[in-house]
């Protein structure tokens, strides 16, 4: 059956928050469709003034790389358009989202797409995963990385690749065959305990 496509991304940052004047540096998103990674899209972005050592060893994005990339304003409007209204998936969402709706702010954007976090949903779909950090669970799922984390495209294809795996996992242990974005989504805000049955009960209507 057809899944509606989803965008799943990741932002690299000067810092926490814009609330404190933190801009983007990187992002990174992936296109999937019928659980399939099927596009990319992934840009430097220059946020107009130097980032700190710390961002730098963290990430391995250096000044001399920011100065080089397109302004913020630009890649984010390159962004929108790749965007478009389809649902978003990032690890942490809430981080991702601030920026997200900060930098889409910048350039007089808004979103109106739903954002699910695919670290709740890891909760609930792994809740023996020692922890539900994205490379403990990459490693957990047995997903297949080159070693490269804290870089945006690297980052959405991980998440990307986890996704699909937890609707593996639905799909397999509940025997449902329809595992849409607000399937996934309303699991994420579902209290543990509760998920189980609630899925027993979405494989019973689906039949």
């Amino acid at each position: 059956m057809h899944n509606f496509p989803i965008i799943v991304l990741d932002f690299e940052t000067t810092g926490l928050s814009p609330q404190y004047g933190d801009r983007a540096i990187e992002i990174g998103a992936v296109l999937i469709v019928n659980d399939t990674i099927t596009d990319h899209f992934q840009s430097l972005m220059n946020p107009g003034f130097r980032i700190s050592s710390f961002i730098e060893s963290y990430t391995g994005i250096s000044n001399d790389m920011v100065a080089a990339a397109p302004p913020c304003e630009v890649v984010m409007e390159q962004f929108a358009d790749f965007m478009g209204d389809h649902p978003l998936v990032a690890h942490n969402a809430s981080f991702d989202r601030r920026f997200l709706d900060s930098e889409l702010g910048v350039i007089g954007r808004s979103r109106k797409n739903t954002m699910a976090c695919s670290m709740l949903t890891a909760r609930r779909v792994y809740p023996n995963a020692p922890n539900h950090q994205l490379g403990t669970l990459v490693h957990y799922c047995g997903i297949y990385t080159d070693g490269t984390f804290h870089r945006a495209l690297a980052d959405a294809e991980m998440t990307g690749r986890l996704w699909i795996s937890m609707v593996d996992e639905i799909k397999g242990n509940f025997g449902i065959h329809q595992v849409s974005f607000d399937l996934m989504r309303k699991i994420s805000i579902t209290s543990k305990a509760k998920v189980p049955s609630y899925l027993e009960k979405i494989a019973i209507d689906q039949c």
